[in-house]
């Protein structure tokens, strides 16, 4: 661990300082904080992260190390870490190095030793904004000059990212035990476990780029379509959205998850918007309307769909509903087809890391995917 300086500014001219983490130099970003306690590799490595420098409210971080299995993905793609207190040393059997190590290996700049329950205060009161990571020789530039990189900056608001973490080619997770479903999943920024509980459940799965286009997804002859989680504004993705109306019409079962979510929702007629801090975290309830049952779940969004607990609303693909809201503020957490063809959440019931409340959503796909087939084969 370096004692060099390091110097977190935010855009409004707040200023952070402590000690460098990671690697040192430059990194620009947007600034959000994560309430999770545990799986800090998963937040690390979840694609939906990308251009944003994460804040740890744990005050303590890194005691398990990094190891060769829990990656979302195959690298880091927060912008920045910010954290309170790293551990010193890794104390797990399935570490193979440190956090620390981890972080300078792959170039991710961060900062340590700041107060992190005075940076979260003040961004759950003036919002999630961009900031900058400053260590070593870029430290020591002008407050005013380090401030100017960190405004000039593109806003999250707008940002079109899913094609920038996407996969670039077409490759197949295979079932676990019998091949029951094949699935056709968008990659808008998946994360590992996600094609893995697919699996469980005797799904192959086939994980296909951002730009796939509705005649390459019906080549490989589907049951249902998958629409993943991703970073960026969902209002950007019109062509994802046309993608989504073209699955509907040809009737296929659809399940979307975090960012898939607002896909859905645009292109059943509501619109998104940018919270002013968004959901984070492994500890967030949310009501699911059709039973009344709350399942405590993992989040990580900054854009949400509009609309209110129950609405129903036509759609050229029949009556659509919110299905899901939080229960601490009311943000739509879910929606779907009453038919039941077509649903999504805001979460993420793959559970890396977090409760495992809601994996029954896998099952839910599944058995719209098996409904779907016996009436094709009436």
């Amino acid at each position: 661990m370096s004692d060099r300086a390091a110097v977190m500014v935010l855009e409004d001219g707040k200023v952070f300082r402590g000690r460098r983490f990671g690697a040192e130099g430059q990194t620009l970003g947007e600034a959000v904080f994560c309430t999770a306690m545990t799986g800090y590799q998963e937040t690390l490595t979840d694609p939906s992260y990308h251009r944003q420098i994460v804040v740890a409210t744990a005050p303590q971080i890194g005691n398990t190390g990094w190891n060769d299995e829990d990656d979302e993905s195959g690298r880091i793609w927060v912008a920045g870490y910010a954290v309170r207190d790293p551990a010193k040393r890794a104390s797990n059997w399935r570490a193979t190095t440190t956090l620390q190590d981890e972080l300078e290996r792959q170039n991710i700049v961060g900062i340590s030793g700041i107060d992190t329950r005075a940076l979260v205060r003040h961004l759950r009161t003036r919002g999630s904004m961009k900031a900058g990571i400053f260590s070593g020789d870029a430290a020591d530039a002008a407050a005013e000059e380090l401030l100017g990189r960190v405004t000039g900056q593109p806003s999250m608001l707008g940002a079109d990212l899913a094609g920038e973490v996407s996969t670039d080619n077409v490759y197949t997770i295979e079932p676990t035990g019998e091949h029951r479903f094949t699935v056709v999943a968008v990659d808008l920024g998946i994360k590992t476990n996600t094609p893995r509980m697919f699996a469980e459940r005797g799904m192959r799965v086939h994980v296909v780029p951002s730009g796939v286009t509705l005649d390459q997804i019906k080549e490989l002859k589907p049951d249902g379509v998958f629409l993943s989680n991703g970073p960026g504004d969902p209002a950007t993705q019109d062509d994802a959205v046309e993608l989504t109306k073209a699955v509907l019409g040809e009737g296929l079962p659809l399940f979307g998850i975090c960012f898939g979510n607002q896909i859905l929702g645009r292109a059943l007629g509501l619109k998104t918007y940018k919270m002013k801090f968004g959901h984070r975290g492994i500890n967030i309830p949310v009501v699911d309307h059709a039973t009344g049952a709350i399942s405590i779940t993992a989040q990580n969004h900054g854009f949400a769909l509009e609309g209110a607990a129950g609405q129903r609303f036509d759609t050229p693909f029949g009556t659509a509903e919110v299905s899901h809201t939080c229960a601490n503020d009311g943000t739509v957490e879910g929606v779907r087809l009453v038919d039941g063809r077509a649903f999504s959440v805001q979460y993420h019931p793959e559970a890396a890391a977090g409760p495992h409340d809601a994996a029954y959503l896998f099952d839910r796909f599944a058995a719209s995917m098996e409904s779907a087939g016996l009436k094709e084969g009436v």
